[in-house]
């Protein structure tokens, strides 16, 4: 069941991640095992302050609102929030917008342009990075609060498209598939390895048999092997390419039984930390509850009313 305190977690937990990442986005994991990230930290990458999230958090709070503000989704106006956000630092932790990927930039630019909202996303080979899926939570609940813990191909096709409004590329869209058909089954009660797996293999049994998908989910084997969670450290890369972002996420959240933990794990792993911190966190707080992520980092966390209010306000328009 998704519950306001469901929603707020997720949201929180995603975005205590994401700041946790910041000030080492980028860090080479060799560099992290001599000086890891062991609580929240303020400067480094971005020289912001201690609790600052970053695009990942700002685009998902840009989505909510407009949902939630009109009861529905609406691309038009969740794209005219990501311009708001590019050009007038709107849904910012710091009035600050810092941190933009290139394919997220393109689309928004696309639609300044006049591009209809569900063709701005870049779809081709260069454009799979994890700009969409760092941002899909939003849909994720959405489609929960609509359907449940069942997905139709209309349910596919609607996760689709919030991806496609700034990545259209296929390895995005079966990622956020993929990262919805786990997340409904956490809000469903599932322990965290049967969300994994019944998630998993609802994905395959979509993605596995449409043409379209058939070369793009050749991708996503390595998650579908048996003994993922046992892979070494070394195996797991922890780049913005949009599977191995979502790979990271996975397999942190199978090799740890807290939110803390988990967290911490993702960001040490170096590389594009806050993002891949932001998609594992999201699930592990809509898993392990509010209760689970530090006080003292909920406590520096900066506009932690403002995303309380935010999350609150999306559970009230759907539930």
């Amino acid at each position: 069941m998704l519950t306001q305190k469901t929603v707020t977690s997720m949201l929180l937990g995603h975005a205590v991640a994401d700041a946790v990442g910041v000030p080492v986005e980028f860090t080479k994991r060799y560099k992290l095992k001599d000086n890891p990230v062991v609580d929240m930290r303020a400067y480094g990458t971005y020289g912001q302050p201690a609790g600052t999230w970053s695009d990942d958090t700002s685009l998902t709070v840009a989505a909510m609102e407009s949902m939630a503000r009109l009861k529905k989704i609406d691309y038009a106006d969740i794209m005219k929030n990501f311009l708001a956000w590019y050009n007038e630092d709107k849904f910012t932790a710091t009035d600050e917008t810092f941190d933009c990927g290139n394919t997220t930039a393109n689309a928004i630019s696309n639609f300044a342009d006049g591009i209809p909202p569900l063709e701005c996303g870049p779809d081709h080979e260069n454009s799979a990075a994890n700009g969409g899926l760092m941002r899909i939570s939003p849909v994720a609940m959405y489609v929960y609060f609509k359907h449940g813990n069942n997905f139709y191909p209309e349910t596919f096709e609607t996760v689709h498209n919030f991806s496609s409004i700034t990545h259209g590329n296929k390895n995005c869209l079966i990622a956020a598939g993929i990262y919805c058909s786990v997340a409904a089954g956490i809000f469903d009660g599932q322990t965290l390895q049967l969300a994994i797996s019944k998630g998993l293999s609802r994905a395959q049994n979509f993605y596995g048999n449409l043409r379209e998908f058939k070369e793009a989910f050749k991708n996503f084997e390595r998650l579908f092997d048996k003994n993922f969670d046992k892979f070494f450290e070394d195996e797991i890369k922890s780049t913005g390419y949009v599977v191995a972002s979502l790979e990271a996420a996975i397999w942190c959240l199978l090799n740890t039984d807290n939110y803390k933990d988990l967290v911490l794990k993702a960001v040490n792993l170096g590389g594009d930390t806050d993002t891949i911190g932001a998609i594992a966190g999201g699930l592990a707080g809509a898993f392990y509850g509010l209760e689970q992520i530090p006080q003292n980092w909920l406590d520096v966390l900066k506009k932690k009313k403002y995303l309380e209010k935010i999350a609150a306000d999306f559970y009230n328009a759907f539930n």
